[in-house]
């Protein structure tokens, strides 16, 4: 098999995230808007002992990364509504502006995700965006 040159590799990634993210001249997003959080091995561990599907990317020094995507999914707000701001539909990590919304409303989206998150799994999230 040929191995692919840069190019590829880019047009892959590029195709990739356009079936993911929304295009921010058609909806209004600032892509990911929660990094992935870090636990300890053995607060993976507990954790993986309530939901065996978590997924989780161990890292060099022990501990493991959390998909945030995956835990928003698991509290039921993947594609959910408020107003006019929501999560999006394809991209758990993605919080979206259906139109109008204010950045009260986003920030309260946002809110109501980390909240639902630490109450389900004791894990908080963290905006990636800089918020002002």
């Amino acid at each position: 098999m040929a191995r692919p040159d840069a190019r590829a590799i880019f047009d892959a990634v590029v195709a990739i995230r356009r079936r993911k993210l929304p295009d921010p001249a058609v909806i209004g997003n600032a892509g990911s808007f929660f990094k992935n959080p870090v636990v300890s091995r053995e607060e993976h561990q507990a954790l993986l002992a309530r939901c065996p599907s978590l997924v989780g990317y161990p890292q060099p020094n022990g501990s493991v990364k959390l998909a945030a995507g995956w835990l928003i999914e698991a509290v039921g707000l993947k594609g959910v509504t408020r107003g006019r701001a929501g999560v999006y539909e394809k991209q758990a990590l993605v919080l979206v502006n259906r139109g109008g919304a204010t950045g009260a409303e986003i920030l309260a989206m946002a809110r109501e995700v980390q909240e639902k998150v630490a109450q389900a799994f004791g894990v908080r999230l963290e905006p990636e965006p800089v918020i002002v």
